[in-house]
């Protein structure tokens, strides 16, 4: 992907490819078990829509906003920044 300025963003080299190892550990704090996230199944379907995402690159990242999705995905908060196609809303408990 190329940034405004006509270089390719930092996020699409691959000395900056972020591991699913690396998203894993940092699923694993416990900031990511607590009420601020998402049911597990929300989630699922949450990374499931995003899966199907012609923005979805790499397996990790959003085009459309930049995130790593497997983590955004988490937080009830979030939705999906696909303007005029949204996959997902802010989760309400």
């Amino acid at each position: 992907m190329m940034n405004s300025r006509g270089g390719e963003c930092k996020g699409c080299r691959d000395d900056y490819r972020v591991t699913d190892e690396q998203i894993d550990r940092i699923l694993s704090a416990p900031m990511f078990q607590s009420d601020i996230c998402v049911p597990d199944e929300v989630y699922e379907r949450r990374l499931a829509e995003c899966g199907n995402c012609p923005k979805f690159q790499y397996g990790t990242t959003c085009t459309v906003c930049g995130c790593f999705v497997r983590i955004a995905a988490k937080y009830k908060d979030r939705a999906c920044p696909k303007a005029g196609d949204s996959r997902w809303a802010k989760h309400v408990s």
